[in-house]
């Protein structure tokens, strides 16, 4: 069996599964009475060190606990940080191991993305990548048994994303997930200045994010791009940055996380 072994676990989050469940458990309890509403079709969520950005994440995932009976499958893309990708990668893994226990990969959706002509399979692209892993734990707490679609995007274009998005968008047991941060290494106050014109204009639904304002804003633009199209509506659920959570305010990461929900 190919199983893609954790590359983070142990540095992004906790390796051992006691206490990576309750770090997760926490997170997601302390914004569960918060988290109201239908559940979403799709979600953007950051992917830092738990300390830094779990608790933004979990803004929401808290909102995916009421589709754990319906959500079988989940799209999840994130940006490239170790290997240039041309275009998407998946993977040619069966499943993606976590200390929470392993998730199958769906073959036969990953096949059928292979037929696009700028989706490539790259498990070097995936090897060391931690975009994708560090949303497992979440994803294995809050859903029951699910299968993923692993895609690291490099310099796929807003059109190519949303056609990936819409090859797989499925009914109500597909889920999206985008994994991005916000602005890097700025003071504080500029982030905050920054960060807040990006979210600006991820909820104006306009699909022009730069890779300076987001680093999954290939992803990023082409949900927008298909949430335009399809008519959803999309709700700010935390923006905060890790002078707020664990971190110095001199060199900051902004994070924020989003629900966008079906009409």
């Amino acid at each position: 069996m190919n199983v893609r072994p954790t590359a983070v676990a142990g540095s992004f989050y906790p390796g051992e599964s006691a206490s990576l469940s309750a770090q997760v458990d926490s997170y997601l309890g302390n914004v569960r009475r918060q988290a109201l509403g239908t559940r979403p079709k799709a979600i953007i969520v950051p992917h830092a060190g738990f300390i830094y950005s779990g608790p933004i994440a979990a803004s929401a995932y808290a909102l995916l606990e009421q589709g754990r009976d319906s959500i079988r499958r989940v799209i999840l893309a994130g940006p490239a940080h170790r290997v240039y990708v041309p275009g998407v990668a998946v993977s040619s893994a069966s499943a993606f191991d976590s200390p929470l226990g392993s998730v199958p990969v769906d073959r036969e959706t990953v096949e059928r993305l292979k037929a696009l002509p700028f989706v490539q399979v790259s498990d070097a692209a995936h090897a060391l990548e931690h975009s994708l892993e560090v949303h497992l734990p979440f994803l294995q707490s809050v859903l029951g048994a699910f299968s993923l679609v692993p895609l690291v995007v490099g310099d796929a274009d807003p059109e190519e994303m949303a056609r990936v998005f819409e090859a797989v968008w499925g009914d109500e047991e597909t889920l999206i997930v985008v994994s991005s941060d916000l602005s890097h290494y700025l003071p504080y106050e500029s982030a905050r200045r920054r960060d807040r014109r990006t979210v600006e204009s991820i909820l104006a639904l306009e699909a022009r994010i730069d890779p300076e304002e987001a680093c999954g804003a290939m992803p990023i633009n082409g949900l927008l791009t298909l949430a335009r199209r399809r008519g959803l509506s999309i709700e700010l659920l935390d923006l905060r940055n890790s002078g707020d959570t664990a971190g110095d305010r001199s060199r900051v990461v902004g994070y924020a996380a989003f629900a966008l929900r079906e009409p």
